[in-house]
């Protein structure tokens, strides 16, 4: 039976919660919220504000990790003052995985580029998960969603160059390009593999830029804004996202279009997908 996608296009806190509630999972024990911060300068991330009815919901833990690059998110002293700036700490429990080491790390048996995936530590304080999306652009993978979130999100500030290296940290701004979305594939496959399924996704499509919450400077959003979706099975809530983007009349969806397709965003939703960790083929609900 294909996985259920909940849709709305109503974007509010309270909606996000509503749909939450009808996919019908209830984290286990402690629940790990995984957001995006947003780096400091960007104007399109979602704010606390929106996400606070279901983080309070959950009983959750926002949790992060720092990043590969240069910003003001790449230590463990600089990301816990942006979260301070961005208002995180000031009304959530927040935990920075990677803010002390060593990295958890997870095996990956099967995995096509890479066998390890290198997390924060603290990951193994949680039972469950709750995967909070933005669903936009992205100047490498194409699109950001619930795989990228599982992946370079969740993966440690090491983590984050190993699969933007395709193993090979080394070259995180030089590997292969599909060797990279696969690696992003794999690292979302060990994370859900670690919480054996139980996570809850939610992607929100609104503020759609072509660039990621991690640009400080980021373009302003291109299209118009969607809706939101829930769902068990974060291929599927991946793929009707992309599949609501092609499906949309407006006018700047083929230049949010031109980001996903020139970087081939799809390939890592195919590789999620072949990997066994959801379904392309989805039974979309749409809730008003």
């Amino acid at each position: 039976m294909a996985p259920k996608v909940y849709f709305s296009r109503t974007i509010t806190p309270e909606k996000v919660v509503e749909l939450y509630d009808m996919a019908g999972k209830k984290p286990d024990g402690k629940a790990a919220v995984k957001l995006h911060s947003g780096e400091v300068g960007n104007q399109n991330f979602l704010r606390p504000g929106f996400w606070k009815p279901i983080i309070e919901h959950v009983n959750g833990t926002v949790v992060e990790c720092n990043t590969a690059y240069e910003g003001e998110r790449n230590t463990t002293k600089k990301h816990l003052k942006t979260l301070k700036v961005h208002g995180w700490s000031d009304i959530f429990n927040v935990d920075l995985l990677d803010a002390e080491g060593p990295d958890l790390e997870l095996e990956i048996p099967n995995g096509i580029v890479i066998k390890k995936n290198y997390v924060g530590k603290n990951l193994a304080n949680y039972d469950s998960m709750v995967v909070l999306s933005h669903f936009k652009g992205h100047p490498m993978g194409g699109y950001g969603g619930a795989l990228k979130q599982l992946s370079i999100g969740i993966a440690s500030s090491f983590g984050k160059a190993y699969i933007h290296g395709a193993g090979e940290p080394e070259k995180i701004w030089t590997a292969d390009h599909d060797s990279f979305l696969e690696s992003m594939a794999d690292a979302a496959a060990s994370v859900v593999n670690y919480f054996k399924g139980n996570i809850v996704y939610v992607n929100v499509m609104k503020n759609m830029s072509v660039d990621c919450d991690c640009c400080a400077v980021a373009e302003d959003p291109c299209m118009k804004d969607i809706g939101i979706l829930v769902s068990l099975d974060p291929v599927a809530i991946d793929q009707a996202c992309l599949d609501l983007v092609y499906k949309a009349d407006d006018p700047g969806r083929d230049h949010l279009l031109e980001r996903i397709e020139s970087r081939n965003g799809v390939h890592t939703v195919e590789t999620a997908a072949k990997l066994g960790i959801g379904s392309r083929e989805y039974e979309l609900v749409e809730v008003e």
